[in-house]
């Protein structure tokens, strides 16, 4: 068998990642399906968990951390009265406690729980702990204490209730833990819940409805899977835009800081700058108006 021949791609997928498969493996065959020298993902997905994933190839690489900061939206599937050890399906069983609770006793938990909290990330998470991840040492049974965060529950929406089990929708900042919601909400409850499934909706401007499947990707032609790419810049639709002329779009390119004296109007911060009709990378505007280069493409 001969060598892969890698080649340059840039753009980025919207991935609808299916259930039992990690993010970097994930990744690791949509790669290969394109054939991409250089991919990398905008934040993982647990196992047990479906829906969007960015995946991110060539250029859009240098803008995939911009995302890690974006709000999120998941639809989870809780089950009350059993708690696991990992606070998701994929788990072992702790506890076992009887379900009382009526729907309006949740509605009222539920509000306890929307806006700024604080929230202890899991034990079986990726947070590192001496160098190593939390969820390594929860597998061999070491509990560490971890320092509660501020996260904000954007919005916490009932979708569906029955017996012992309910559909939520969640919008949320970054950092939030959505297992660690589900057993903190079933504890409010006085009964225990786990998460048994979990789909995200929603990444920053990036929505499941434009996502594609590993097997759907597979059964495309080239031509097709790279025209399913959206632009690098589709990582940044969140942040205002910055137009360039000709002659500061070649400073900008080479590294420069250029003068936009109109911005002063919308503050200092990020932008996406554009010149010559191309995306030219990120920049970031300073008090007195000029336009400093963050991170660049390359033509």
């Amino acid at each position: 068998m001969g060598k892969r021949a890698w080649r340059r791609v840039d753009g980025v997928l919207l991935l609808d990642k299916a259930s039992g498969m990690t993010s970097n493996a994930a990744l690791q065959v949509a790669r290969r399906l394109f054939s991409a020298a250089k991919a990398g993902h905008t934040g993982t997905l647990d196992p047990l968990a479906t829906g969007l994933l960015p995946l991110c190839f060539g250029e859009a690489t240098k803008f995939s951390a911009d995302l890690l900061s974006a709000d999120k939206c998941y639809e989870a599937d809780l089950r009350f009265g059993v708690t696991t050890d990992s606070g998701d399906a994929d788990g072992s069983v702790a506890e076992q406690r009887p379900v009382n609770f009526s729907p309006s006793d949740l509605e009222r938990v539920l509000e306890g729980f929307r806006g700024p909290i604080m929230q202890v990330p899991p034990m079986y998470s990726a947070l590192k702990y001496a160098g190593r991840p939390l969820y390594e040492l929860a597998r061999q049974g070491v509990e560490i204490e971890r320092e509660a965060r501020s996260v904000t529950i954007h919005e916490l929406a009932l979708l569906d209730i029955g017996d012992s089990r309910c559909r939520l929708r969640v919008a949320c900042s970054k950092g939030t833990y959505i297992r660690s919601l589900a057993m903190d909400i079933g504890e409010a409850l006085g009964c225990g819940a786990h998460l048994t499934a979990l789909r995200r909706t929603v990444v920053g401007p990036l929505v499941i409805g434009d996502a594609v499947s590993l097997d759907r990707l597979s059964e495309m032609t080239d031509e097709e899977r790279v025209a399913s790419l959206l632009p690098p810049d589709a990582l940044l639709q969140s942040l205002p835009e910055v137009g360039l002329d000709p002659v500061a779009s070649i400073r900008f390119g080479h590294g420069n800081s250029v003068s936009i004296a109109e911005e002063l109007s919308r503050g200092a911060g990020l932008r996406r700058v554009y010149g010559e009709g191309r995306f030219l990378g990120l920049g970031e505007v300073d008090d007195s108006g000029n336009v400093k280069p963050r991170r660049l493409v390359c033509a």
